[in-house]
């Protein structure tokens, strides 16, 4: 397909109501066209989700503002153009994304989209722009991050970013961890955490949070966004309480997706204090996805990392028995969770690139 800027029109999506909708036509071929554009570029489907699945993630948000484009190309869509903006108080982020077919790259669709991403930007009075994508490795020149940790080849989306005034400003490890092959390493790590971690008991849920957990869980959710690490990246504070807590897991159980927490409990004070995610969607056969994993500062040095993601990993073998494997991505900086996933069987299978420009005034 040989296309130009001149040939795109950039509508905006109609979320449904539901998945049944008359007007969901175009959200259900959005997710098709953003299945294949992973499967391009990543060679695998274990990003892909089905519709019913992303839809709550598309609904009014009372933390953000979600716009959505799609590339229309003679009456096809091609890809989509995404910016999230982030309604903290004195928020100056926006997170963008821009996905395409490859059929189209090259005839300037994705710098016509990237126009509108800046405007969109400028319109809420944001100037922090940052994005992400994944970078298979591939031969010929790489880029190295100001931390110093990690690399990506200068491909076709490096060069893309570069030539629109980004800077990479962190690389992230896309690891996965085969399921199928035998446990013990996982158990070996467990049995070393659980002599390391005798203060502490581990408790378990799966979406949504019960009401004993709900406070706990919305503490070490806010942490994440200031305690992993984050480079020359800028995230805003945020603020969770248990509201935020019940959007987040309706986000999940509203798309028929499971997500099982793993927590770490101080056993003097009932203080939650590590946490690790392991979420699969509707298909049981499908990649798990380890999301979120964080260990609160002042606990760290008693192996929960280890143990909240070992505890973790044994639970969803026998709840999910058919899935795979579990994919993760780390910060390549972050060594001790590096650390941990190597010691449980975690192998690296690509590397995603954060990016970053800040606007001038």
């Amino acid at each position: 397909m040989t296309t130009t800027a001149l040939d795109v029109e950039f509508r905006p999506l109609v979320v449904p109501a539901t998945i049944d909708a008359p007007d969901a036509a175009d959200f259900i071929e959005m997710v098709r066209v953003r299945n294949i554009v992973y499967r391009e570029i990543a060679g695998n489907d274990d990003d892909a989700l089905a519709a019913a699945e992303l839809l709550p993630h598309y609904q009014p948000d009372p933390y953000e503002v979600r716009h959505v484009w799609l590339a229309v190309v003679g009456g096809e869509i091609v890809g989509r153009v995404g910016v999230d903006i982030p309604l903290e108080e004195g928020s100056r982020s926006a997170f963008w994304l821009i996905e395409l077919l490859k059929d189209v790259w090259g005839g300037g669709i994705g710098s016509a989209a990237y126009r509108l991403v800046e405007q969109t930007a400028r319109d809420h009075g944001r100037t922090v722009l940052q994005s992400w994508a994944l970078h298979p490795a591939a031969d010929g020149p790489q880029l190295t991050p100001p931390t110093g940790f990690g690399t990506i080849p200068e491909d076709h989306a490096a060069r893309f970013y570069l030539r629109h005034g980004h800077s990479l400003e962190q690389v992230a490890r896309n690891s996965a961890l085969d399921l199928t092959a035998p446990l013990d390493r996982i158990d070996r790590v467990l049995a070393v955490a659980r002599a390391a971690s005798t203060h502490y008991r581990v408790v378990q849920w799966q979406a949504p949070t019960p009401p004993e957990y709900v406070d706990g869980y919305a503490w070490m959710k806010s942490r994440m966004s200031t305690d992993a690490p984050a480079a020359g990246l800028e995230f805003d504070e945020e603020t969770w309480d248990a509201a935020r807590v019940a959007r987040h897991d309706a986000l999940y159980v509203e798309g028929g997706r499971h997500l099982l927490v793993t927590a770490a409990q101080h056993i003097d004070t009932g203080e939650l204090c590590a946490f690790n995610e392991l979420v699969l969607g509707t298909d049981p056969t499908a990649a798990t996805q380890q999301e979120d994993t964080l260990v609160l500062k002042e606990h760290r040095g008693h192996r929960l990392g280890a143990l909240v993601k070992a505890e973790g990993l044994l639970t969803w073998r026998r709840l999910m028995p058919q899935t795979p494997r579990v994919v993760t991505y780390n910060a390549e900086e972050n060594r001790p969770m590096l650390d941990i996933n190597e010691a449980l069987g975690f192998e690296p299978v690509a590397y995603e690139g954060a990016w970053k420009k800040v606007l001038a005034g």
